[in-house]
């Protein structure tokens, strides 16, 4: 498992916004500091948990996000964010974590 970025939910506005309508959200790109920072607006109809659109999470790749999962309390399942990637969210000791797997 590798570190690839914090997300870190705001309500306000922030430097470098892309909107992404297809997530329902809004990011910084994590890329452009040597930390993985990643700010994250969710659109007012966005539809995921509470606990992803308030608390910070983690997200590390994964070689094989299935068997990661096992086992694992899911709060969002596998799905393709774009092309050649799927994630997850586990929640782990209260807080979201994402799980990443690039095909």
């Amino acid at each position: 498992m590798v570190f690839n970025h914090i997300g870190i939910p705001t309500t306000d506005t922030f430097e470098g916004e892309i909107d992404l309508p297809h997530l329902k959200m809004t990011v910084s790109d994590h890329q452009n500091n040597p930390y993985g920072i990643q700010w994250q607006r969710y659109w007012d109809n966005a539809p995921y948990p509470e606990l992803v659109k308030t608390v910070p999470h983690v997200a590390f790749v994964v070689k094989n996000l299935g068997s990661e999962l096992r086992g694992k309390k899911i709060i969002i399942k596998p799905n393709s964010p774009s092309d050649g990637l799927i994630v997850a969210f586990i929640e782990v000791n209260g807080a979201p974590i994402e799980l990443m797997q690039y095909e």
